[in-house]
């Protein structure tokens, strides 16, 4: 562990101003999603905007590709927490059927498989299969979130801990930590978010 935090320590004169940055918006929105406050989409775009530049330096391809969904789900997200009800209500927190999760990790770990190949045998990209996993699901976590689905926080739960690995080797410290931090957070997000929906029934 005291090797983990000299590494730390070590290599936190090279973050950049922009990867901090980054990173206090992003924990922002996580904060401000678990409270379901609507800012926290202000904080989403905000911070995949910086990312998208980060994670092409540090040629992860299809992170940066997803950064560039996330600013627009940033504003489809604001939207549909500020619309979607139909009724000018609340958007509310639901459960999706077992069987919509399963197609769409049938379908994430297909479309993952090609784009992984892809990547591996066009590109110069870091670890194409799990960084095209990573993407893909984070895409379909996104849009949960976006309609307030609550499984959406065990999409974010696995999702996060493969991330952590990957930004640690590509010299992303500071966002692996971000995402620790994240890992930390989701039990929380989904106590929340499911005490919101059982008082919403009630």
């Amino acid at each position: 562990m005291s090797s983990v935090w000299s590494t730390l320590l070590e290599q936190a004169r090279g973050w950049s101003l922009w990867e901090i940055v980054a990173v206090v918006l992003a924990v922002a929105y996580l904060l401000l999603a678990i409270r379901q406050n609507i800012w926290c989409w202000l904080c989403a775009g905000l911070s995949t905007a910086i990312y998208v530049y980060l994670f092409v330096d540090a040629r992860l391809y299809m992170e940066s590709a997803l950064n560039v969904f996330y600013f627009a789900m940033a504003v489809y997200g604001w939207y549909a927490w500020r619309y979607g009800s139909g009724d000018g209500a609340e958007l509310p927190v639901t459960v999706w059927p077992l069987k919509v999760h399963a197609i769409a990790v049938a379908m994430i770990i297909a479309v993952a498989g090609l784009n992984g190949y892809l990547l591996a045998s066009y590109t110069d990209a870091e670890f194409p299969y799990l960084d095209s996993l990573t993407t893909w699901a984070a895409i379909w976590a996104t849009f949960l979130i976006a309609r307030k689905v609550l499984e959406n926080w065990a999409y974010l739960l696995v999702i996060d801990i493969v991330s952590i690995g990957i930004y640690w080797v590509r010299g992303l410290e500071l966002t692996a930590l971000l995402f620790v931090l994240y890992v930390i957070m989701i039990p929380f997000g989904f106590l929340s978010w499911r005490r919101s929906m059982r008082l919403a029934r009630a």
